[in-house]
C-alpha cells in the first residue's frame, strides 16, 4: 500500500497548499496490469481534487500506455489527457499558462516526440509534458530520447518530465524537472521520494521545492568488516550503526535496510558458516533499536577470507585435503558439469525476481560454476578452521 498512500499524501498537499493544477507525466499503472482496483483508486483520488477545483494533466507514459485501464477506463472530467497521435496544447487562460504534452501510444516509442511539439504561447506561461529517458540516463529504457540542448532550444519556461526515478534538476533558459517517482519500491531506490512543488509567476519560475510524500524509505548500510576479527564484534558494530541510523533520521517514516558487509576479515569463516545467525541477531536488534522503524531488507555477506591457503596446506591434514580436493574441482570439467546439472533445475524454478537479484545464476545458466566452488571453498575452509 505504500504507493497508494504516498499518492494520497500528494493529493492532500494539493488541496492543502490549493494549488491551480497537477501535472503527471506518466506510468500510473504498469503495463496490461487488469485488476481494475487501482483504476478505482485513481479515479477517487481525482474526485477528491475536482471538489477542490484542481484540474489535472495526465501523459501516458511506457508502462501505461498498453495499460487496460488507460484505454478503457472513464476518468472525471477535471483529468484531462495528452493524445497520442500528435501533441495537445491545453491552455489555462485565467492563468496566462499552455501546458503541451504528448502520450505514448505504445510502449516501444523510440522517436523524439520533442521535435514534434508546437512552439511557445506568446504571453503564456509555456510548460512541457514529455516521458522520457533524456540523455545519459543509462539505468532507464532509452524511451522517447532527446537532449537537454534540444528541450532548452524549444523555448518553454519549464519541462514536466516523467520516466526517470530519480529526481533532477537543470536550469537555464528552460527549468527542466525530473521529480523522481512518489514511493520507492525497492532498495534499488534510496533516499527521499516525492513531486516537486512550482511557484511561477509572468517572469518565469521562481521557485522550486521539493514535496516528499513516501511512507518508507530504502537505505543501504555497507560495513568494512576488515577490522573485527569474529560474528559477536560484527553484530556489536551493527547495533551502533543502528543506533545512529535512528538518531539521525528524526522522521517517523520506517526505514526498509539492508546491511552489506565487506573487506578481507578474519571473521570471514564465521559469516559464511553462521549466516542465518547473524541475519536472526540483525533482526533482534533491530527489533530492540527501532521497532516500527527498523525493517531488514537484507543482511548480505560480500567479505573475503585471509589469505591462509598456504597455511592451511602446510597442515597435512584433514583440511588441507580438501582445500586440495576443491582447488582440483575448480577445473574438473566433468564435475563442473554435474554441479551445473543439478543446480540448472532449482535455477529454473526460482521465482523470476530472484534471477535478477543472485548473480550466481547467470553463472550457473552459462555452465560457468568454476567462481560459485571457488568461493565456497574459501568461505568453507574459513569457517571449518574457526571449529577447531
Amino acid at each position: 500500500m505504500a504507493t497508494r498512500d504516498a499518492f494520497v499524501n500528494l493529493v492532500n498537499e494539493a488541496i492543502g497548499e490549493r494549488v491551480d493544477f497537477m501535472v503527471i507525466a506518466g506510468d500510473l499503472y504498469d503495463g496490461a496490469w487488469k485488476d481494475h482496483n487501482t483504476g478505482i483508486f485513481f479515479c477517487r483520488e481525482m474526485g477528491r481534487l475536482k471538489k477542490a477545483e484542481i484540474p489535472v494533466y495526465l501523459l501516458f507514459g511506457n508502462h501505461d500506455a498498453e495499460s487496460e485501464m488507460t484505454k478503457k477506463l472513464q476518468l472525471p472530467d477535471n483529468v484531462f489527457t495528452f493524445e497520442t497521435r500528435k501533441p495537445t496544447t491545453f491552455r489555462i487562460d485565467h492563468l496566462k499558462v499552455a501546458l503541451h504534452g504528448r502520450s505514448f501510444k505504445e510502449k516501444e516509442t523510440m522517436e523524439n516526440l520533442v521535435t514534434g511539439y508546437p512552439n511557445p504561447l506568446p504571453g503564456y506561461f509555456n510548460i512541457g509534458v514529455l516521458h522520457t529517458a533524456l540523455e545519459g540516463n543509462s539505468a532507464h529504457a532509452n524511451y522517447a530520447p532527446c537532449s537537454i540542448d534540444e528541450l532548452h532550444a524549444k523555448g518553454y519556461h519549464y519541462w514536466a518530465l516523467g520516466h526517470v526515478h530519480e529526481h533532477k534538476m537543470w536550469t537555464g533558459q528552460s527549468t527542466i524537472v525530473f521529480p523522481g517517482n512518489l514511493q520507492g519500491r525497492h532498495i534499488r531506490e534510496t533516499g527521499p521520494r516525492g513531486a516537486v512543488f512550482v511557484t511561477a509567476n509572468e517572469s518565469g519560475v521562481q521557485q522550486i521545492e521539493r514535496l516528499l510524500v513516501d511512507v518508507l524509505r530504502w537505505q543501504i548500510l555497507t560495513m568494512d568488516a576488515a577490522k573485527f576479527n569474529t560474528l559477536s564484534e560484527i553484530v556489536c558494530s551493527i547495533g551502533k550503526e543502528l543506533e545512529g541510523i535512528i538518531q539521525n533520521n528524526p522522521s517517523t517514516k520506517p526505514i526498509a535496510l539492508r546491511i552489506i558487509l565487506t573487506g578481507k576479515t578474519p571473521a570471514h569463516g564465521e559469516l559464511f558458516g553462521l549466516e542465518h545467525q547473524l541475519r536472526t541477531e540483525v533482526l533482534a536488534l533491530a527489533a530492540a533499536i527501532g521497532p516500527d522503524r527498523l525493517w531488514m531488507e537484507k543482511v548480505k555477506v560480500s567479505t573475503t577470507a585471509m589469505d591462509g591457503s598456504e597455511a592451511i596446506k602446510a597442515r597435512a591434514d584433514a583440511l588441507a585435503d580438501l582445500q586440495y580436493l576443491l582447488e582440483a574441482a575448480e577445473t574438473d570439467q566433468d564435475f563442473v558439469k554435474s554441479l551445473q546439472e543439478e543446480l540448472l533445475p532449482l535455477v529454473n524454478k526460482a521465482p523470476l525476481e530472484l534471477h535478477s537479484s543472485v548473480p550466481y545464476f547467470g553463472e550457473i545458466r552459462a555452465g560457468d560454476v568454476a567462481g560459485l566452488v571457488r568461493e565456497a571453498r574459501s568461505g568453507l575452509l574459513a569457517y571449518l578452521a574457526t571449529l577447531e
